[in-house]
């Protein structure tokens, strides 16, 4: 499932928060066209970090953040919690989640989350940081989707 790079030369994608949730999150979840196809969809819990990278580059090899779309897995069938666990590691939630912006009016939330190698509770931290966001249609109001988008570094 390799991309070809379908950017124009010189071409950087480095979107605001808002721009993510506002427009690209919220036009795939309603189905609605992308302008440019440059978020591809991944299943997190079958890939490893580090294997990120070949499948997510878009137009340059420097780049060490990359972006795509991924559904949240359940840990348990008839239960609410996110299993976040792959091969190798896991990742563990950082922090609180912080609230995403559109003319100070909350339209999302972003999660923060280290990859760990191994097992918990005896995994060691690794380098790897993502930024989950979701969709948020009120202040008070439950996520709109299990779709998420992910804003990934190294």
């Amino acid at each position: 499932m390799e991309m070809e790079s379908c950017v124009p030369p010189g071409f950087r994608f480095h979107p605001t928060e808002e721009e993510l949730v506002g427009y690209y999150l919220k036009r795939k979840i309603n189905a609605l066209k992308i302008d440019l196809d440059v978020i591809i969809d991944v299943d997190l819990y079958k890939i490893e970090p580090w294997d990120i990278q070949a499948r997510c580059n878009l137009g340059y090899d420097e780049q060490n953040e990359w972006y795509f779309f991924s559904h949240k897995d359940k840990k348990y069938p008839t239960g609410t919690r996110t299993n976040r666990a792959t091969a190798a590691g896991f990742w563990k939630a950082t922090g609180r989640d912080k609230a995403v912006l559109s003319k100070n009016r909350i339209i999302g939330m972003r999660k923060t989350l280290v990859f760990y190698k191994g097992r918990a509770p005896n995994g060691r931290k690794s380098d790897w940081i993502m930024h989950e966001y979701r969709l948020q249609t009120s202040e008070h109001a439950p996520p709109q989707a299990s779709l998420i988008l992910i804003s990934f570094h190294s």
